[in-house]
């Protein structure tokens, strides 16, 4: 049988509808904190730079549980950017960076009271750069006032 009209337009569409679906990039990034002694691991929404964290936990009777924190203070969606997660090269650091490629600003997030919290986002001030001084601001040196003592 043979379709036609908005039928086969339906039906063609139908077929190809599986190759039209645009691939859709990751929405997460994960990375482990630093610390050496501790298995927690951290996950950041990369739109909304929302960070939580889970580690393996022991539990009598059990193979063990994932313990899992979710945002509290700070650690909740920011305004949408492109966030990451850096961990520090700190043997002992818990925590990790969570950064926005896009503005540059940085925060400090860690498990505090069974919550992942950040500190506000914030940015290195830029660079102050200072002008050479003029040449009627630059003192006149004259003979005899150097750093070396003069012999009358």
């Amino acid at each position: 049988m043979r379709l036609v009209g908005p039928a086969a337009a339906l039906s063609l569409a139908l077929a190809l509808g599986g190759l039209a679906v645009p691939a859709v990039a990751a929405t997460y990034d994960f990375v482990p904190a630093p610390q050496t002694d501790l298995n927690r691991i951290y996950r950041i929404d990369r739109i909304t730079g929302e960070v939580s964290s889970c580690q393996y936990g022991l539990q009598e009777g059990t193979i063990g549980v994932t313990l899992c924190f979710s945002s509290g203070e700070g650690a909740g969606p920011q305004a949408p950017g492109e966030f990451g997660l850096v961990a520090s090269r700190h043997e002992r650091e818990g925590g990790v960076f969570r950064v926005n490629y896009r503005t540059g600003d940085m925060s400090i997030c860690y498990v505090f009271d069974e919550k992942v919290v950040c500190t506000p986002q914030t940015s290195p001030s830029p660079a102050v750069t200072t002008a050479a001084p003029s040449p009627a601001a630059t003192p006149s040196v004259r003979p005899g006032t150097g750093a070396s003592p003069q012999r009358p």
